[in-house]
This record gives C-alpha cells, sequence and structure tokens, in this order.
C-alpha cells in the first residue's frame, strides 16, 4: 500500500496579512512567490514554488492542509481508504490543480472538520534556488516535507486511528506532560512520521485552547540561524512564547514566537530523524531536556488571551 510521503504544504488564514507577511519575511526569512486565484500570498523555503499560504481570514488559525504522495498511484490508493472508512472525497477539477500548482489533487476533511487535500506533482523551480530575505542558510525540507504542525485536536483516540489507520501515517512516540502547571493542564501529544523527519504531524486534545492550529515548526540547516533569528525577535519586541530549549523527543533546539496571527512557530535545528527499518515507538514524561521555558501570558490556552 502506498501512502503519504510528506507534508507538502499549509494553508493559514490570519487577520492581519500584511502584518503576517512582514513577519515571515523579516523574523522566518521566508520568501514571497507571488498570490493565488484568491489573493493568497504564496510563501517559498526550498525549491517548491510555495510551502504555505497565508490568506485574508478573520479565524486566524489553520484553514487547510496538503498532503503529498509520490504519484497518481499513490493518490487514488489512500483517496480509496478514505472512502472505505466512510470519508467523503472530492476530485479537484483541473483549475483547482493548477490554482495550487500540482498535478492533480482531491479533497477531505479530517475527523475534526480540517479542511486537507492530497496531491501530487508540486511545481518545483530548479531554475531558480530559494533566497531567503534573511539572507538564511536554508531550510531541511525536500523530502522530509515543510516541517511539521501541532493540531489541537476534540477526540485523541478519534484523531489517532484517522490518522494512523486511515492515513497510514506511522506513529513515531507519545508524550504525556503538563503543559501549564498553574492550571494543572496535563497534555497527551502523538507524534507521527511519514518519512524520516521525526514527526510532520503531532496533535493532542487541549482543553480550552482557542484555536486548532498550535504550531508550525520550520527547520534551519544551520544553528547559527536559530541564534540569530532568536534574537532579532527580542530586538524586533516579537513575543517569544518559550524560550530556547532542546525537546526529548526529536532532540531538536528550538525556540517558539508567536506570530501576528496567535499561533506559534518553533524555529528549529538538528532533530534526529526516523529509520522505519528501525525505530522502536517509544513514550516521553517530559517535552524538554532542558529549556522551552513557557513566558507567562504568552500561550493561548484556558483563562489566556489568544
Amino acid at each position: 500500500m502506498m501512502g503519504i510521503t510528506q507534508l507538502g504544504y499549509v494553508g493559514v488564514g490570519v487577520s492581519k496579512p500584511e502584518a503576517w507577511l512582514r513577519f515571515a519575511s523579516e523574523i522566518l526569512g521566508l520568501q514571497p512567490n507571488g498570490t493565488d486565484h484568491d489573493g493568497g500570498t504564496f510563501l517559498r523555503m526550498d525549491e517548491h514554488h510555495y510551502r504555505l499560504i497565508v490568506q485574508e481570514d478573520s479565524r486566524d488559525d489553520i484553514a487547510f492542509i496538503g498532503w503529498e504522495t509520490a504519484d497518481k498511484n499513490g493518490l487514488e490508493q489512500i483517496a480509496q481508504r478514505l472512502k472505505s472508512a466512510g470519508v467523503e472525497v472530492t476530485r479537484g477539477t483541473r483549475q483547482e490543480a493548477r490554482n495550487r500548482h500540482v498535478a492533480e489533487l482531491v479533497k477531505f476533511t479530517d475527523c475534526d472538520g480540517l479542511r486537507s487535500e492530497l496531491y501530487y506533482g508540486p511545481l518545483v523551480h530548479m531554475d531558480s534556488p530559494f533566497r531567503s530575505p534573511q539572507a538564511r542558510a536554508g531550510f531541511v525540507s525536500g523530502d522530509q516535507g515543510l516541517g511539521h504542525v501541532v493540531l489541537c485536536v476534540n477526540d485523541f483516540d478519534r484523531s489517532l486511528q484517522f490518522y494512523r489507520d486511515v492515513l497510514l501515517l506511522r506513529v513515531t512516540d507519545f508524550a504525556d506532560f503538563k503543559i501549564d502547571p498553574e492550571h494543572e493542564l496535563e497534555l497527551s501529544v502523538a507524534f507521527m512520521h511519514c518519512n524520516s523527519r521525526h514527526h510532520s504531524l503531532a496533535f493532542g486534545a487541549i482543553p480550552g485552547f482557542p484555536k486548532r492550529l498550535v504550531h508550525i515548526m520550520l527547520q534551519a540547516t544551520s544553528f547559527d540561524d536559530v541564534g540569530s533569528a532568536y534574537y532579532l525577535c527580542q530586538d524586533r519586541e516579537v513575543p517569544i512564547s518559550m524560550t530556547l530549549g532542546r525537546h526529548t523527543n526529536d532532540q531538536m533546539i528550538s525556540f517558539y514566537v508567536q506570530t501576528p496571527a496567535g499561533f506559534d512557530i518553533e524555529f528549529g535545528w538538528g532533530a534526529r530523524t526516523v529509520n522505519d527499518a528501525t525505530w522502536e515507538v517509544q513514550r516521553h514524561d517530559k517535552a524538554s531536556i532542558w529549556g522551552h521555558r513557557l513566558r507567562a501570558g504568552i500561550l493561548p490556552g484556558p483563562g489566556k488571551a489568544a
């Protein structure tokens, strides 16, 4: 059975697109690359035409997610699995595929109603290398995909069944830890992969969390880029949600910065990878080996402003 090969792209809907695009370019170092049919802006981070689409939307949250397959055969096999599981699948029109700059796509919603797309044949630009506006060395992407997304879900077990048994993502590990000691908020998170990246998707049920999207992770190829971005955020007074630290499971060194839409970007370096031939599922009871201190009043959640 062929499966998903990578997290290909993410669409976000933001109420202040101009501010978000300045943040993406000047802080994250992503490259604007034209607009889509709805006026959204494509953001580039590698040879792909885009990895993020920023659209104007008052919800300030994830709008849709795109999962890549290797070819048409892979697309059809996964589409059939979705149909067999009772999920409504709509074949994208030729124009919709052109709008997404892919060869072909199908559309569905996940078990929590998140708009999702399955596609193959993304447009790539081998003739014009990615150039970061911040002169960054680049990002770990390519066959590992965009990075990862972390979602807030309504039902942990239902989401695990959907992404593991229907979309065939593989469980990397689980974590159970306190994310907010002040409110005694305990969180169980599943981390799932579809290639050698430690996880392309993670999710947990977070009571009172106001958004579907918790964060998007971008992985730099240079640790210096993480350090320079960390201090750039402080110089520009961009809110840092969690300080520099190292995670227990993927062992990435990263920090979290709050975007103008309220959700976070994790900006990191040095994550370990997964070899499916030897990997064994693990559990963790702490999120980080060191650091990643939560800045008071920053994280949306129970009793806190978004």
